[in-house]
């Protein structure tokens, strides 16, 4: 790809990764017409089998994910990989294995911070030391049980911790976009490509 595609890739990857963020979805007026630039631009640079085999070898399996279990991954995220998988197989097959790994790697990194984050500053009551821990017999210090808690019990929200009470909203499911992983992991695996 040639920088001005690069350029042009990025800021549709940066608009898509905002809405993602703060919708919780991605939007078909900005999922498909940017698959069909994409592959547009593999016909244009003479590689069209590159780019749509590109396209589909990635956003096959999400589609198998999406049709399997619908909340565990977008439609958008199909559409997203279709025109991503696509570009980065026009960097080269380095990069595109690069960003199709790499994508859902970001994202359970991130999920994993998410469910530590409520907990991180979360301590329990003092409790006695042992005698032979330093400050002595009777003395009291603080237990962070931040990572055992977090298999133990839900984590708390504000209101909940503010009453007493552990957990969230009875039936609540939280979501945690996608699409700014598939963005950053093809961008980067491009840049890196050159």
């Amino acid at each position: 790809m040639n920088w001005t595609a690069m350029l042009v890739l990025t800021v549709w990857c940066a608009a898509l990764s905002a809405f993602d963020v703060r919708e919780r979805r991605l939007p078909d007026a900005l999922t498909l017409p940017g698959a069909v630039v994409i592959l547009g631009y593999g016909f244009a640079v003479g590689t069209p089998e590159l780019a749509v085999a590109g396209g589909l070898m990635l956003a096959l399996p999400y589609l198998v994910v999406h049709l399997c279990c619908p909340p565990a991954l977008g439609a958008g995220d199909v559409k997203l990989a279709l025109g991503l998988g696509a570009a980065t197989a026009l960097g080269d097959t380095w990069s595109w294995s690069w960003a199709a790994l790499a994508a859902p790697m970001l994202t359970a990194c991130a999920a994993a911070g998410t469910l530590m984050t409520p907990t991180l500053g979360t301590r329990i009551p003092l409790v006695p030391t042992p005698p032979w821990w330093p400050g002595g017999r009777g003395s009291a210090r603080p237990v962070h049980r931040a990572v055992i808690r977090m298999w133990r019990e839900p984590p708390h929200t504000v209101a909940s911790a503010a009453s007493g009470r552990g957990g969230g909203v009875a039936g609540e499911v939280a979501t945690l976009a996608h699409g700014p992983a598939m963005c950053a992991a093809s961008v980067v695996a491009l840049l890196a490509g050159r």
